[in-house]
């Protein structure tokens, strides 16, 4: 349902919508009708196409949204705050979330790039943080760790990160105050081992 909902597929919807009813107009000789629906129909639904070719859907988001508003809206935590809605939104044109970020990192890899497939919002000692699971296939977990210390830094001041593998080829990567302890997980499952 919400691969339907996607601005590349509203767009795509519109245009197909309009195209139909430019063409029955046409077959049924109404001018007005089918001037106005093959000339706006097919450049939109070719836009739509076009976007719906370079769609890159948002990271599920693990936590309901109301859960942590608090705590999320206080002014410290605005660096993870818009980590979060840049995560959570349809992306076009871009091989995965965080792709200038990564890129920057050296943490990036051409042919298989890092994917962001979920985040969850944590509270952590008090403090806001977050965990992403990446899918890293193209990135060995070595790498992440060498730029562990890096990592906490570059996502906002006064944070740190902590990694752990859940998988082959997948890790955790949470974001969090400087003074806090680490995450418990709030889902035992979580915190298991993918296969």
């Amino acid at each position: 349902m919400q691969a339907f909902l996607s601005p590349g597929s509203l767009v795509t919807v519109a245009g197909a919508v309009l195209t139909v009813i430019g063409s029955i107009a046409y077959a049924t000789d109404s001018p007005n009708i089918s001037l106005a629906g093959v000339f706006y129909g097919v450049p939109i639904l070719l836009g739509g196409l076009a976007l719906k070719s370079s769609e890159l859907p948002p990271a599920e988001r693990l936590t309901p949204a109301a859960k942590l508003r608090d705590l999320r809206q206080q002014p410290g935590n605005e660096p993870l705050r818009k980590l979060l809605a840049d995560v959570t939104r349809w992306r076009y044109g871009q091989k995965a979330h965080l792709e200038s970020s990564l890129e920057a990192l050296k943490l990036w890899d051409e042919d298989a790039p890092p994917q962001l497939v979920a985040i969850e919002e944590l509270e952590a000692g008090g403090g806001y943080g977050l965990r992403l699971t990446i899918e890293c296939h193209g990135v060995a977990y070595e790498r992440w760790q060498d730029r562990r210390e890096r990592l906490g830094r570059f996502f906002g001041p006064g944070l740190t990160a902590d990694l752990q593998q859940s998988g082959p080829g997948r890790l955790q990567l949470s974001l969090l105050p400087a003074s806090s302890p680490g995450p418990a997980p709030s889902d035992p499952s979580l915190a298991a081992p993918v296969p």
